[in-house]
């Protein structure tokens, strides 16, 4: 697959997916929304991928939303009057997907979605959803150049891109609260001190940093109990009582006892490195079920 506004490369099982629009800042289009969806369901399926790094080409992460294009520039069909039922009776219908629905939220329901470990390596500015689609990242790593900023309120729109549920989990409510209010534009150090970034780089050691930890993340590592995991804290971290947990857990560490549990379990026994035969393409029998909300008693 080609792609317009992105590139996908795979090295070492660690792609790299950077935002390519460098001569417009990596603005965001609803082009590359779509594109961002594709390659993070791509990279969910694809066994030679073991964790992404998503950065920007140039000296930008990502602009925000690209404001010079014509039209709505949120791709929206302004003829729409869409209500709460619509949101939930017809949220993959036509007229509703293409002309209501956010798409910056597509994307962060996408990473939200994926098997692999994502790192986001915040090279520049990343302003608007180029600071929200991090959010739906495992780990935010920011050059000494990043500058971040939850900017809706200059611009008279509201926080989007999912990010009402992520930004709290990620900072705290109070923080939270006074980034998007203020709409200041962070420096990479006052994002480490609100707890939003891991960590912070020199500029040219960003990138290298990165492909350390996904290694850490991926190597000798079962990929089937690594897609589990990401997906149980996301996921059991938002319910509302650990029993719900507890039903996953079970089910998690009884499928994996008969799988790449068994063979981590001898090669600890017996003293060498484990080889893994599980692949996040093929997971546990209950998983679709569970990710796809069917089932479900909460």
């Amino acid at each position: 697959m080609t792609y317009s506004t992105l590139k996908y490369e795979i090295e070492d099982r660690v792609l790299t997916l950077t935002l390519n629009r460098p001569e417009q800042l990596n603005a965001f289009t609803v082009e590359m929304a779509n594109e961002l969806v594709a390659a993070f369901e791509r990279a969910s399926e694809d066994d030679a991928v073991g964790a992404v790094i998503v950065t920007g080409e140039g000296r930008a992460f990502c602009a925000g939303m690209d404001l010079s294009t014509g039209g709505n520039v949120f791709g929206l069909d302004e003829d729409q009057r869409p209500t709460l039922a619509d949101m939930h009776e017809r949220l993959d219908d036509p007229a509703i997907f293409d002309g209501v629905r956010d798409t910056g939220g597509r994307v962060t329901l996408a990473i939200f979605n994926c098997k692999k470990p994502v790192i986001a390596a915040i090279n520049g500015p990343a302003v608007g959803i180029g600071a929200t689609m991090t959010l739906a990242m495992d780990i935010r790593m920011a050059s000494e150049k990043a500058r971040i900023g939850f900017v809706f309120g200059r611009i008279g729109i509201v926080l989007e891109a999912c990010s009402s549920w992520f930004l709290p989990r990620i900072v705290g409510v109070q923080q939270a609260m006074e980034w998007i209010y203020t709409a200041d534009i962070l420096d990479a150090q006052e994002a480490l001190r609100g707890r939003l970034v891991r960590s912070v780089h020199a500029p040219d050691a960003l990138m290298a940093d990165a492909r350390a930890l996904a290694h850490r993340f991926i190597d000798g590592k079962s990929p089937v109990a690594t897609a589990m995991a990401r997906q149980m804290l996301l996921r059991n971290s938002a319910q509302t009582h650990p029993l719900e947990a507890h039903r996953i857990d079970s089910l998690a560490v009884f499928y994996a006892s008969i799988g790449d549990g068994k063979e981590g379990v001898a090669a600890f026994l017996e003293k060498r490195t484990p080889d893994f035969k599980g692949v996040a393409s093929k997971m546990p029998p209950f998983f679709d079920e569970w990710v796809s909300g069917r089932g479900s008693s909460s």
